[in-house]
């Protein structure tokens, strides 16, 4: 985190020192010629909501309706408590180890 700190400082620095070169107008007439930006991404994301419902609706009558999910609580509802608590707390084991991995990896970036 300190290095973090420590090139932001330099890069700051560095941009206010650095001297500006005339180009004549030429960066200017080269931004004037850019493509305008695109105005919102709204209806993008409406069609990848849209296609994802889709998919889901599509996946959930093609598996018989949902019906996998009857037979897997049946499964479980006869599975011995000792194992449902062993499976549940392995779970919990692995998103923890994968959250700290996360903040882990995150604090030294």
């Amino acid at each position: 985190m300190a290095e973090k700190l420590q090139e932001d400082w330099l890069d700051a620095r560095l941009r206010d020192e650095a001297v500006y070169i005339d180009d004549g107008g030429f960066t200017a007439r080269v931004v004037q010629q850019l493509p305008l930006r695109r105005q919102s991404r709204t209806w993008r994301a409406a069609i990848l909501l849209g296609v994802t419902l889709f998919a889901c609706i599509v996946a959930y009558l093609v598996s018989g309706r949902g019906t996998f999910l009857a037979h897997t609580a049946e499964f479980l509802v006869a599975m011995p408590i000792a194992t449902v608590c062993t499976i549940a707390g392995m779970c919990c084991l692995l998103v923890t180890i994968a959250g700290a991995s996360a903040a882990v990896s995150k604090a030294r970036s």
